[in-house]
C-alpha cells in the first residue's frame, strides 16, 4: 500500500498537480492538508475519476481543511474540534479495517514565537491537546497512522540551520518540547526518520520567499508520517518528492510517501 501526505495549499487551485502526482506515483491513499475549500466545492469527481471511490474531508473557505481519499474502503469517519475551534484541522477514518488513519494540520503559529501572540498560543494548545487526547482516547496497541503538516521541525537536522532557527516559529524549544511529548504520548514511530538517520538533513518545505529555493536549500521538515509500534514491521520505503516543489505554481510543501507491506 502506498500512502501520500501533502499540504496542497488550495486543492482547487492545484488540482492538476494532484492529478499529476497520482498518475506518477499511483498511491492507494492520499491525505491532503490546507485544502482551503468548503465541502460543497471540493473537486471530488477528479479523485473518483482516478479510482479513489472512498473519501472523507472537512473544509472551510480560504483556510485550513483536511482530506483523505482512498482506493480502499474507509469506515468510521470522524471530524475533531480541537481547542474549542471548528477549524477543519483533524479527521480520521479506518482504512480497509486494517488501521486507523489520522490526518492532522497543526496551526502554523504565526510569525512571532511569543506567548503574547494568540496564534502561537493556539498552536501550543493544539499540540498539548493532541498529546493528552491520543493516550486517553486510543491505545498504543491499536494499529494507527498519523500524517500531516504538523508545522514543527523537531530535530536539529530537520532545519537548514539549527542555531539560527531556535527563535523561529516551527523550531523553537517550546514547540519541540510539546511536539516531543505528543510523539512520545503513545510511543509513535517516525516512519520517515526510520529510513533516514537523524544526523542527515531532511526537509519537506521550502519558503516561497526564497528567490531560488532549490539553490538556497533553506528547508524545514514540517510534514510527518508516524505509525504505532505494531505497524513498524510493515513500513517498507519512503520518499520526499522534492522535485514536485519545482513544478509550475507549486505548493511550498513537497509530498511525502510511505510504502507499507
Amino acid at each position: 500500500m502506498r500512502l501520500v501526505t501533502w499540504n496542497i495549499n488550495s486543492v482547487r487551485l492545484r488540482i492538476d498537480l494532484v492529478m499529476q502526482l497520482i498518475d506518477k506515483q499511483k498511491p492507494d491513499v492520499i491525505c491532503l492538508q490546507e485544502t482551503k475549500t468548503p465541502d460543497e466545492f471540493f473537486p471530488v469527481d477528479a479523485f473518483v475519476g482516478k479510482g479513489f471511490m472512498h473519501y472523507h474531508f472537512t473544509g472551510m473557505k480560504g483556510y485550513n481543511g483536511v482530506a483523505i481519499f482512498s482506493k480502499l474502503p474507509l469506515s468510521a469517519p470522524q471530524i475533531y474540534k480541537r481547542v474549542g475551534k471548528n477549524d477543519c484541522r483533524h479527521i480520521s477514518a479506518r482504512v480497509d479495517e486494517k488501521f486507523e488513519l489520522h490526518n492532522i494540520y497543526i496551526p502554523a503559529g504565526g510569525y512571532e514565537a511569543d506567548m503574547a501572540s494568540e496564534k502561537f498560543r493556539h498552536k501550543l494548545d493544539f499540540v498539548d491537546e493532541l498529546a493528552k487526547w491520543f493516550p486517553k482516547e486510543r491505545t498504543a496497541k491499536a494499529p494507527m497512522i498519523a500524517v500531516g503538516d504538523l508545522n514543527i521541525a523537531p530535530l536539529e537536522n530537520d532545519v537548514w540551520d539549527h542555531k539560527k532557527m531556535l527563535d523561529v516559529v516551527s523550531h523553537t524549544p517550546i514547540e519541540v518540547e510539546k511536539f516531543t511529548r505528543f510523539y512520545n504520548s503513545i510511543g509513535w514511530v517516525d516512519a520517515i526518520r526510520h529510513f533516514v538517520p537523524e544526523e542527515k538533513k531532511l526537509y519537506s518545505w521550502w519558503s516561497y520567499r526564497a528567490a531560488d529555493w532549490d539553490a538556497a536549500d533553506k528547508g524545514r521538515r514540517l510534514d510527518h508520517i508516524w505509525v504505532t509500534k505494531g505497524l513498524k514491521p510493515a513500513i517498507k520505503k519512503h520518499q520526499i518528492l522534492r522535485d514536485v516543489r519545482g513544478w509550475e505554481r507549486p505548493s511550498d510543501h513537497a509530498p511525502v510517501i510511505l510504502d507499507l507491506l
